[in-house]
């Protein structure tokens, strides 16, 4: 039996239906690629580690590094991160990092899930929490760091041809550390709870440390640079103690339902500077605006607070609020952090753009805690929506990704333009897999540092410093201020990407829905025309 035209006409617009319907978006058309950007993130995190490397190692121009380290003092320290381009493992940003990876995937699980990055995000968390676990070797003891700055820096070798010092350094109660005693409970309570679902022995050894390590901190005060002197000229602590103690009760909280953790907030808020610092930066050293944006999720959430507990969770939100309205330009009498020519925040020349992944991170996150309390910003200048702050962190994530003016993406191997010669040893040398010959200290600067080609291995995923306060970015290795990228730049953005690309996508799906709409309603014409 022959098909008739109208039949014909059916046919033809059900299979462009169907095709319509299997299509899947990857991202708006002509925008960023957020799901690249997100997957390229992660592989950055495994050409930071150090140890023994897995079988599932992606990287493969890395090789194992730090075999040994810890054997000086007879404790096993191998595994963990190197924090930048060099190859010192320093204990307060590494636990730092972990924090806001955890942090990320609590906020953005759910669309991490979505891009099958699950996996890996939990792979890069625990790549560090193993190591706390080992660095964790009495209730009150905990190695804070291997390895020498001064010495490593008058060195330019891949971390497998290491010869600079391992040597370790601890802090204990009569060597106190406060700060990183702080941080690392902070990364393992949040560890916890991303762990508690798939993991709940994991979960359970991380908030046993965790709790461990705050009492510790808490007891026996002191700063740790004045305790671990060779950190003192690369992650001294500007803020002191006070901060971290407050950040990690929060996390404490969140991982244990347990009044103990909000009671200690609201006793030390006065005398540890949560409710009378102003901040305009947020940092793996200064973390205020961190612990008033988290004290506002739990205000905003409600639950069973005492009238005490909420008039000084107010006073955080308040702080909380001047942050997010500095960097949104939106306080009085010239508090708000500068911005570019192009519209980056900037608020400092050495890797201004740590600062910058902190804020994007606060704002998105604070950003849907007013959504789900149906709440607006209050700024000096008037009351500003959710979308509002959502809208300026975009823009922020867009810049790094290449929406600026170089049209440079700061984010490494992301798009077809981004820094060739970031500043970091182990991706500036030949691969320890292609050439096995040994390079010394000075072959490393003398034939390698100096080089002005590209590095040879791309450090993909890595956001560098960035440019200056005029947009301008010098791609040369021994420009460390721009050129080089941390852990703790990448982390944060982990969860703006997921939740980027979650709401491209929700875009691209009403996109579809409305030509499904079109081609039906063509269809409705063409059997009124029959």
């Amino acid at each position: 039996m022959m098909e008739t035209h109208g039949e014909k006409i059916t046919r033809l617009i059900s299979f462009s239906l169907l095709f319509l319907l299997s299509m899947q978006p990857i991202f708006a058309r002509g925008g960023l690629d957020y799901r690249d950007a997100l997957t390229k993130s992660f592989l950055y995190f495994e050409a930071q580690r150090s140890g023994h490397l897995p079988y599932n190692q992606r990287v493969m121009w890395r090789g194992h590094s730090g075999l040994t380290d810890g054997l000086e003092q007879g404790v096993d320290l191998v595994g963990g991160y190197y924090d930048a381009g060099d190859h010192v493992k320093f204990g307060l940003p590494m636990a730092f990092t972990i924090t806001m990876l955890s942090w990320s995937i609590l906020e953005y699980g759910a669309e991490v899930k979505n891009m099958g990055e699950y996996g890996h995000a939990l792979e890069a968390i625990k790549w560090g929490t193993d190591y706390f676990i080992k660095a964790h070797t009495q209730p009150n003891e905990l190695w804070v760091q291997v390895g020498d700055g001064d010495a490593d820096h008058y060195c330019w070798q891949r971390p497998e041809d290491m010869t600079t010092s391992r040597h370790a350094y601890k802090i204990d109660t009569e060597n106190p550390g406060s700060e990183v005693a702080a941080e690392t409970a902070a990364a393992m309570a949040a560890a916890s709870i991303v762990f508690k679902q798939s993991d709940p022995h994991y979960s359970h050894l991380l908030l046993h440390h965790a709790r461990q390590l705050f009492d510790f901190g808490d007891k026996w005060r002191g700063k740790y640079d004045k305790s671990v002197r060779a950190v003192k000229s690369y992650y001294p602590s500007v803020s002191g103690y006070g901060d971290e103690l407050l950040w990690a009760a929060l996390w404490l909280h969140w991982a244990t339902g347990s009044g103990r953790y909000v009671e200690y907030l609201v006793e030390n808020a006065d005398e540890f500077g949560g409710t009378g610092w102003a901040v305009s930066e947020f940092s793996w050293d200064i973390k205020y605006a961190g612990v008033q944006v988290l004290a506002s999720k739990l205000l905003m959430e409600g639950g069973n607070l005492t009238k005490n507990q909420t008039r000084k969770l107010e006073e955080f939100k308040l702080k909380a609020e001047h942050y997010l309205c500095s960097c949104l330009g939106k306080n009085k009498d010239d508090n708000n952090v500068r911005h570019t020519p192009g519209g980056l925040l900037f608020v400092r020349q050495w890797n201004n753009l740590q600062y910058v992944v902190g804020a994007t991170f606060l704002l998105t996150a604070f950003s849907d805690y007013l959504s789900r309390s149906n709440q607006q910003l209050r700024c000096p200048t008037g009351n500003v929506p959710a979308e509002e702050l959502f809208s300026f962190a975009k823009s922020q994530a867009d810049y790094i990704l290449g929406s600026n003016p170089e049209g440079l993406s700061y984010l490494v191997g992301f798009g077809h333009k981004f820094p060739k010669q970031v500043h970091h040893r182990a991706a500036s040398t030949v691969a320890f897999k292609e050439d096995k010959g040994f390079i010394g200290c000075i072959q490393g600067f003398d034939v390698w540092y100096i080089r002005r080609k590209g590095n040879p291995n791309v450090l993909i995923g890595a956001i560098v410093g960035g440019p200056n306060s005029n947009d301008a970015f010098d791609d040369r290795r021994g420009n460390y201020m721009q050129t080089e990228a941390c852990t703790y730049n990448t982390a944060p953005m982990v969860g703006v990407f997921a939740k980027l690309y979650h709401l491209e996508q929700k875009k691209e799906e009403r996109h579809h829905l409305k030509q499904h709409e079109q081609l039906f309603e063509g269809l409705q014409g063409q059997r009124s025309w029959m």
